[in-house]
């Protein structure tokens, strides 16, 4: 009888110890799947091909370091980003990557996110209220400058100039205008005759490019604040047959512009990195989340392409 019993109490205490086990595995499992980062990412728009390698960029490295990364697109729609940005609060993101349609708009947003203890970082445009852990961009205001110190040598520092805007209220637009206008006031013989919003845009860029070669008989060069808007510019300065009197110069290196280089119709761009800002921002985003210090402006590197 007595060894039945130790039997019998064997085996229950085998069975205590696998369901133990069985139980101990669950919450380890379930465990990891919450400690997985959930990184929401709000980019401006997604028909242009400088923010798609943005967001591949992002995509990339959160694939690296195992993190779910939630990508909304707000088709430059300020209002719509405001909408999605209040859909990723909803699905608690652990962090908040902006690519801002508009600085001033995108302020509620930031601050919505502040109050829901969700950090937020901006990426290559900024916003002008809020909250920022860290902003990742490109030294615009370095890369208007260098812009017009290239014009300016190619033309001997002497001649007419079109600026073909962004959008208004973006950082990029403004830093871009900035620099370019402290490199041309350099000069005297330089004079900006036509400056004018084209929103980032190809076809706006054409349009707006029409309407100043109609206005303007005298044009010598045009710094677009994108190769998108520079690009449309070729197209109106080529239908006039102007291309070879007037020199134009983009921003942003997209492959296009780079053909562009290559075949002689646009003279040169400035080149940034947007698939390394992607990475950086969801990098920035890990140590954030970990409560690690970051640095408030994170300046990436520019090149003059020709």
């Amino acid at each position: 009888m007595l060894k039945n019993k130790l039997v019998i109490l064997g085996l229950i205490i085998v069975l205590a110890v696998g369901l133990m086990g069985c139980q101990g595995n669950a919450p380890k499992e379930s465990k990891e799947k919450a400690d997985a980062l959930k990184i929401g990412f709000a980019v401006s728009t997604q028909n242009n091909p400088f923010f798609v390698d943005l967001k591949e960029g992002a995509e990339k490295k959160a694939k690296e370091i195992g993190a779910k990364l939630l990508v909304v697109d707000a088709q430059d729609d300020a209002a719509k980003q405001l909408s999605s940005i209040e859909d990723l609060i909803v699905k608690q993101v652990d962090v908040l990557v902006i690519n801002p349609v508009d600085g001033d708009a995108i302020v509620s947003a930031i601050q919505s996110a502040n109050d829901a203890n969700i950090p937020v970082i901006t990426v290559d445009r900024g916003a002008n209220g809020g909250k920022v852990a860290s902003h990742i961009a490109s030294d615009n205001v370095a890369g208007g400058k260098m812009a017009a110190e290239f014009i300016a040598k190619k033309l001997n520092k002497k001649g007419k100039l079109v600026e073909l805007q962004g959008i208004p209220g973006t950082s990029a637009a403004r830093d871009r205008g900035k620099g370019f206008h402290k490199g041309i006031d350099q000069y005297e013989g330089l004079e900006v005759v036509a400056s004018q919003p084209a929103d980032f845009n190809r076809a706006k860029g054409m349009t707006v490019m029409e309407n100043i070669l109609q206005a303007e008989k005298d044009i010598d060069a045009v710094f677009a604040h994108n190769d998108s808007m520079a690009l449309g510019a070729i197209q109106a300065i080529e239908a006039a047959g102007r291309l070879d009197e007037i020199t134009v110069v983009g921003f942003d290196a997209i492959d296009d512009a780079r053909k562009a280089v290559k075949a002689g119709k646009l003279a040169a761009t400035i080149a940034q990195k947007p698939g390394l800002m992607g990475e950086m921002a969801v990098e920035t985003a890990k140590k954030v989340a970990n409560g690690k210090t970051v640095d408030e402006f994170t300046p990436v590197p520019l090149k003059l392409i020709k």
